[in-house]
C-alpha cells in the first residue's frame, strides 16, 4: 500500500492539477512529488496520474484511490491528534501509587519540589493523583496500568516491573516507655522477637515482608517455611499511622520505619529496642512498566527528582 505521504501528494495533484503546484502545496520539490507518485503507482499496480503538457489529472483509477486516501488521511490526522493528547496528558497528569511509609513520610515533599521546579521552568503544574496502599497492591496497580509510577519498600523488587532503588531506610523495634523491653540492658535476640506477638501491618505490606525476610536470614530459615520466622500478630492494622497509635495506646511492640517514628523517639513518647544480629535496613524502590525509564513527562521528571543525589 502506498504510504501516507504519497497519498497526500496524490490528493495535492488532484486539487492543483499539476505536479509543480502540488509540490509547492506540500512543501517539497517537483521531482520528489513525481518520484512518490511513480512509486505509489508501482505499489498499486495501476496508473494514478495522467501527465500531459497542459498539466496532470487523475486517471479514473486515481480518482477512486484519491477518495479512499482522503478518508484514510482523515483517520490518520485523528490518530495523530489523539496521540498528541495522550502525550500531553502524560506531561500534565501523573498517577502515583505508593506504599504507606513512602506516601506519608516522603512523597509530599517530593511532589511539592516537583511542582516548584516546573513553576521555575515556566511549565504547567502536573495534576497528581496519589494512592496510598501496601507494597503488594502498589505493584499490582503499576502492572495493571492504573498507576504510572509506584513506590514500594521490601526485601526485593516486585516481579514483572522495572525498578530503581531511590533510597534506603531502617525498620526499628519500638515500644512505649513503660513496656518491659524499654528497660532491658541486653539486646533482644531474633528468636525472642520472632516469638513475641506484635502490632503489625496487614499481609502484603512491605514492612511486614521485610521483617519476615530479615528474621529468616538471622535464624537461617527459608522465609515463609517456618512459623518461627513470622512473629505472632497481636493486632493487624492497615496503616502505619494506626500501628503507631496502637503502640502509643499500649497494644504492644511493633516494627516500623524510622521515618515514621523519628519524632516520637526524639520526644521519648516511644523507645527503640535493639535486636542483636538482625539487619532491618531495606531499599526503597520506584517501579514502572515499559522501557528502561518511564515515558517522558511527569513520571520521568519525578523519578529523576527522587533519584538525584542529596547534598
Amino acid at each position: 500500500m502506498p504510504d501516507l505521504a504519497a497519498l497526500e501528494m496524490l490528493l495535492a495533484v488532484a486539487r492543483t492539477g499539476s505536479l509543480s503546484s502540488a509540490a509547492r502545496q506540500v512543501g517539497v520539490t517537483q521531482q520528489a512529488v513525481s518520484a512518490r507518485i511513480r512509486a505509489a503507482e508501482a505499489q498499486a499496480g495501476v496508473a494514478l496520474v495522467a501527465r500531459t503538457s497542459r498539466g496532470s489529472t487523475l486517471t479514473p483509477e486515481g480518482v477512486v484511490v484519491a477518495e479512499w486516501a482522503a478518508r484514510l488521511l482523515a483517520v490518520a490526522a485523528e490518530l495523530d491528534a489523539g496521540l498528541a493528547a495522550l502525550r500531553n496528558r502524560h506531561h500534565t497528569r501523573l498517577r502515583v501509587s505508593a506504599s504507606l511509609t513512602i506516601a506519608e513520610q516522603l512523597l509530599p515533599g517530593w511532589l511539592v519540589a516537583l511542582q516548584v521546579a516546573a513553576q521555575r521552568r515556566g511549565e504547567p503544574r502536573a495534576e497528581i493523583v496519589l494512592t496510598a496502599a501496601n507494597s503488594e497492591t502498589v505493584a499490582q496497580q503499576v502492572r495493571e496500568g492504573t498507576a504510572d509510577l509506584g513506590f514500594v519498600e521490601g526485601p526485593a523488587a516486585p516481579p514483572d516491573v522495572r525498578s530503581r532503588i531511590i533510597g534506603r531506610d531502617e525498620l526499628l523495634v519500638i515500644v512505649r516507655p513503660d513496656h518491659p523491653w524499654a528497660e532491658r540492658r541486653q539486646p533482644l535476640s531474633p528468636a525472642e522477637l520472632a516469638a513475641t506477638p506484635l502490632v503489625s501491618r496487614e499481609e502484603g505490606s512491605g514492612t511486614r515482608d521485610a521483617l519476615t525476610a530479615a528474621l529468616a536470614t538471622a535464624l537461617h530459615r527459608p522465609a515463609g517455611q517456618s512459623p518461627v520466622t513470622v512473629p505472632p500478630v497481636a493486632l493487624a492494622l492497615s496503616t502505619t499511622a494506626a500501628v503507631r497509635a496502637a503502640v502509643l495506646a499500649g497494644a504492644g511492640p511493633a516494627v516500623l520505619s524510622e521515618l515514621a517514628v523519628s519524632e516520637d523517639l526524639a520526644s521519648h513518647r516511644l523507645t527503640r529496642v535493639t535486636v542483636d544480629g538482625l539487619d532491618l535496613h531495606r531499599a526503597l524502590r520506584a517501579i514502572w512498566t515499559g522501557g528502561a525509564v518511564p515515558p517522558s513527562g511527569a513520571a520521568r521528571d519525578l523519578l529523576a527528582h527522587v533519584s538525584r543525589p542529596r547534598r
